[in-house]
């Protein structure tokens, strides 16, 4: 007897080929037959008039720490999620020199909601093994946290010998399981690695096979030197790149995003392997801390906290001609806001020329005291802006190498999380993609939105048995409404679950059933070797 038969569904098996109908039956986990089924099983679950899909496959997440707080993603499986990719923008939980530096580094960090038990990355995903996981969970390793590791605080580029530490520890994270390898070049400390460098330490990715994805150095007014460092890098060191979230931000010029991908085709031309991928919305977010130059984070806390209280130091970062976000040297605080703090919940969702206005202080200003009034929390402090442009998406969108992303959290509107915001779109970013990119504005068929969602971020990565429907595959499923799949968040309520997701399978397990979440977790973690 089968374990479940899902009943009378409309098959979208991630190929991107014409979907079918069938019934798929599953058996320990794995997907044992698909066509007419007419024997029994434990469980049976109707599909009829619902889509039935892999489970989808979030290529790019910082859900490092977040996971191992709460294990059951509610935010993700709600909408469909059945794989994280952590360990992005060369951040991630591991390694580390000891318990502070996983605070430092930790996306979603929170104090006294875990018992930080590992300093190596193969630890670090032993502690997430030992938990109910909510989702499967592939793990990327960040330069950021390897370069925190050997220099600490230090800024400017390694040395020689601090540069072998580095490689030695990228080469330990890899065989403790490390899917990939990842970058931060707008950040610190990302921001002081030299090419040379970076081409190093992804020779050691492409050496194991594994991908290289990179947060490039720059996405606007110079946004053609930043995806070409990109590319150089990776035909240097006979890599396979991954450009995360491609699309250009305000001060770009309107062609950027046409050339990136023209960039991107020669570079594949000549034999670099490179793919890209977008956020489904036009909302950009990071850090408030973000917004400092380099030489005013350097530190930590108690250092920012210093400088951000003395007068001549603030006016010297507010002339910083060279921004993240050239939003805030156009003086365009009304396209940015607040979208997380803990001092000052109240003003989540207000526009900071708004806050400023309420303070009686400059937009600049009030950014500043906030910072100062998170204190020991100042990096968890996010604000999101509209830097992106919707049309900028939908070309991305029309190339086939491109995937869909969140760059969020896993939450829960309930525990240690249930103030956390990770996106504006993080508790339905899935959902949005398929509402508004595919249904509303058919930029992509539905068999081809699926495909972005499943099929190619598990061939990126390298997953085997995972983003088809096809028989032996891991038992990874979605079934959903696809003429009502939609997304609620906004500015002022981003944590509102995505709707239309009927029932949800990890490995086998049911996960949502009818629309509900269960108790059950089956996800697992996911390594290289």
């Amino acid at each position: 007897m089968l374990d479940v038969i899902i009943k009378g569904g409309h098959v979208i098996d991630g190929t991107g080929r014409p979907g079918f109908d069938a019934d798929i039956g599953i058996s320990d986990g794995k997907i044992a037959e698909i066509g007419t089924i007419e024997g029994a099983a434990e469980t049976m679950l109707d599909a009829d008039g619902l889509a039935v899909s892999p489970g989808f496959i979030d290529l790019h997440t910082h859900s490092d720490f977040t996971l191992t707080a709460n294990g059951r993603a509610e935010s993700q499986v709600h909408q469909g999620v059945t794989t994280e990719v952590v360990g992005q923008c060369g951040v991630s939980c591991a390694p580390a020199r000891n318990r502070a530096d996983v605070a430092l580094m930790a996306p979603g960090f929170t104090e006294g909601a875990v018992d930080i038990d590992w300093l190596s990355f193969g630890d670090y995903l032993d502690h997430l093994d030992r938990m109910d996981l909510g989702v499967n969970v592939v793990a990327f390793v960040g330069h950021g946290t390897i370069h925190r590791a050997v220099l600490g605080d230090a800024l400017r580029p390694a040395d020689e010998d601090e540069m072998n530490a580095m490689i030695a520890l990228l080469e330990e994270s890899i065989e403790g399981g490390a899917f990939g390898f990842s970058t931060g070049l707008e950040y610190w400390p990302g921001s002081l690695a030299t090419p040379d460098q970076l081409a190093d330490m992804a020779k050691v990715a492409a050496k194991h096979d594994i991908l290289y994805a990179t947060h490039v150095r720059n996405r606007d007014l110079f946004y053609d030197l930043g995806f070409g460092e990109a590319l150089a890098t990776a035909r240097a060191a006979e890599a396979r790149l991954q450009i995360s979230h491609i699309q250009p931000k305000f001060g770009a010029p309107d062609y950027a995003m046409e050339h990136a991908v023209q960039m991107c085709e020669q570079a594949r031309g000549h034999g670099v392997d490179v793919a890209f991928d977008v956020i489904p919305h036009d909302w950009s977010h990071t850090r408030v801390l973000a917004i400092l130059p380099q030489w005013a984070q350097e530190g930590g806390v108690e250092s920012v906290t210093k400088r951000l209280k003395d007068e001549e130091t603030r006016e010297k970062i507010k002339r910083n001609p060279r921004p993240m976000w050239r939003l805030v040297s156009a003086g365009h605080w009304d396209k940015i806001v607040l979208m997380h703090s803990e001092a000052n919940a109240d003003l989540v969702g207000m526009a900071f020329d708004e806050i400023g206005a309420r303070r009686g202080v400059d937009p600049y200003d009030a950014a500043f005291d906030l910072l100062l009034e998170e204190g020991e929390n100042m990096s968890h402090l996010m604000w999101t802006s509209q830097s992106f442009s919707d049309s900028d998406i939908k070309l991305a969108l029309s190339q086939p190498e491109c995937a869909v992303i969140s760059d969020t959290l896993a939450l829960a509107p309930y525990g240690c999380l249930k103030h956390h915001v990770g996106s504006l779109s993080g508790y339905g970013w899935a959902a949005r993609f398929l509402q508004y990119y595919v249904r509303e504005q058919k930029v992509l068929s539905l068999e081809e939105g699926i495909r972005r969602l499943t099929a190619l971020p598990a061939e990126r990565v390298g997953l085997k048995d995972r983003g088809r429907l096809e028989v032996g595959a891991h038992a990874d499923i979605a079934v959903f409404d696809a003429q009502a799949i939609a997304s609620h968040f906004d500015v002022t309520e981003p944590r509102r679950y995505a709707s239309g997701i009927a029932h949800v399978l990890v490995n086998g397990g049911i996960a949502m059933n009818g629309g509900s979440r269960t108790d059950v977790d089956t996800g697992r973690v996911l390594r290289s070797h």
